[in-house]
């Protein structure tokens, strides 16, 4: 039976989260109960977002770069010793990266992109997996992109990372299957957050309206969506579904 408050006593790492995607599923597990800690590299948008949450009930951040496993390592180590223990990682954490053709990434932008997106969201897993299986039970919820299905161009990397994070979920899934640690992500179409700064301006509505006019439903994806599919998978009333890909892309993808 549901009840009211699904996550209560429950603690979530979210990744990423001082804005956007992430801030929106900080702040629905905490209505549903969660308290959360927040991993980011900005500090000024971190601390921002702790006093926006901090009505809700129990907030805390951490500076970290999901590039640098030291980083991540002390961090998980101050969430379960603060909270005692890690009842949800949210592998939000990502960049867009270059919108520019797959042959003219520089192999440094390449490799920032699969490593912020993909290997650390692997790093988060590393470190945080353990402390779910010493309890016999977690949920692991990343955030991929419909992009990592179908591709997008202009967008290899960045594609090529999310499609990365599904495939990870499904060999994590696999491998936790009886574990009580249930791994899944999420597939949304573009979302209208400030990821769009980092597209150049001359760039950025070209970018905009191709999104958009892949979408049956003719709108940006609502980050709220997102964080309710984000809350549902990480409660116990995701019960039997590891490893699996859920979709909020009005429309664009229906496999």
């Amino acid at each position: 039976m549901t009840t009211a408050r699904p996550l209560e006593g429950r603690h979530a790492v979210i990744t990423g989260g001082a804005r956007g995607i992430g801030l929106a599923i900080a702040r629905r597990c905490m209505a549903n109960g969660a308290s959360v800690t927040l991993w980011d590299v900005e500090a000024e948008a971190l601390a921002e977002a702790v006093r926006q949450l901090a009505p809700l009930g129990t907030a805390a951040s951490a500076l970290v770069d999901v590039r640098d496993e030291g980083q991540i390592a002390r961090a998980a180590s101050e969430a379960q010793e603060g909270f005692g223990g890690i009842d949800i990682l949210v592998n939000n954490a990502g960049v867009l990266g270059p919108t520019v053709s797959a042959w003219e990434h520089t192999p440094a932008q390449w490799r920032n992109v699969l490593d912020i997106n993909l290997t650390g969201a692997w790093l988060c897993c590393r470190a945080i997996v353990p402390v779910m299986l010493a309890r016999q039970r977690g949920r692991i919820v990343n955030i991929a992109s419909v992009a990592g299905k179908e591709g997008n161009g202009f967008n290899a990397a960045y594609s090529a990372s999310k499609a990365g994070l599904i495939s990870l979920t499904k060999s994590l899934g696999k491998e936790l299957a009886l574990s009580g640690v249930l791994v899944n992500c999420i597939t949304p179409s573009a979302a209208d957050t400030a990821v769009f700064a980092g597209v150049p301006v001359e760039h950025r509505e070209q970018l905009r309206n191709a999104l958009l006019a892949r979408v049956p439903m003719g709108r940006f994806v609502e980050v709220d969506e997102v964080a309710a599919m984000a809350a549902w998978l990480a409660s116990d009333d995701c019960s039997f579904s590891t490893g699996a890909v859920f979709d909020v892309s009005g429309g664009r993808s229906v496999y």
